[in-house]
């Protein structure tokens, strides 16, 4: 598996129930949001312009993929916090390994500025993002448990020892799974996973 096969299999529209642990309060803080993911050919007119505002060769792109969301968290303060935005990803593979490279953004999610990182597909076929921003570097994982299931990792560290760290369960709307089996089924399927894979993390994961 390559990048663009990943966002390729991404491709749709999710619901995501997050839990994230804010490291420096000792607390948690749950939310949910609905994501929309649609992938984008080497030539669309938007990788073109995202590679450009990059300078980097639009024809080295395998493509992309144009993400909204629109989502709550339990902090929340009526109109004050806003989690509603979209996204544009370029995936750009290493000449010698189509599975790392650069992704390239017009805005990153810590940090709304133009930001390009690294991406790697790991020996289980999970998508890796490494992106460092000026005041902050990130890390997100993304793993699929069943092909209408995804499961995402992600990390958050401020310069200055501030973190964050949160797990969400990504189910895919409008799969075969109807609304009361996916509520029962797939906090169980998280369990198994994480029990299988172990993830290594100071919040006990």
């Amino acid at each position: 598996m390559d990048g663009m096969e990943f966002f390729q299999l991404s491709a749709g529209k999710w619901r995501s129930q997050r839990t994230t642990h804010h490291l420096a309060f000792r607390r948690s803080e749950t939310g949910e949001s609905e994501i929309d993911v649609a992938t984008l050919a080497a030539d669309h007119p938007q990788v073109v312009e995202i590679c450009r505002l990059h300078q980097v060769e639009p024809s080295k792109a395998a493509g992309g993929a144009l993400v909204n969301w629109q989502g709550t968290m339990a902090w929340d303060r009526s109109e004050e916090e806003n989690h509603t935005g979209s996204s544009v990803m370029v995936i750009v593979p290493d000449p010698d390994n189509p599975r790392q490279g650069s992704l390239l953004r017009e805005r990153g999610y810590a940090e709304i500025v133009p930001v390009a990182g690294r991406y790697l597909i790991d020996d289980e076929d999970a998508l890796v993002l490494l992106t460092e921003y000026e005041t902050m570097s990130s890390e997100e994982r993304f793993c699929f448990v069943s092909s209408d299931v995804r499961m995402r990792t992600s990390t958050v560290k401020r310069f200055g020892g501030f973190s964050t760290a949160s797990l969400c369960v990504e189910t895919r709307i409008g799969s075969d799974l109807d609304d009361e089996r996916r509520e029962t089924l797939v906090p169980q399927q998280a369990q198994d996973v994480l029990a299988v894979r172990q993830f290594q993390s100071a919040l006990g994961w």
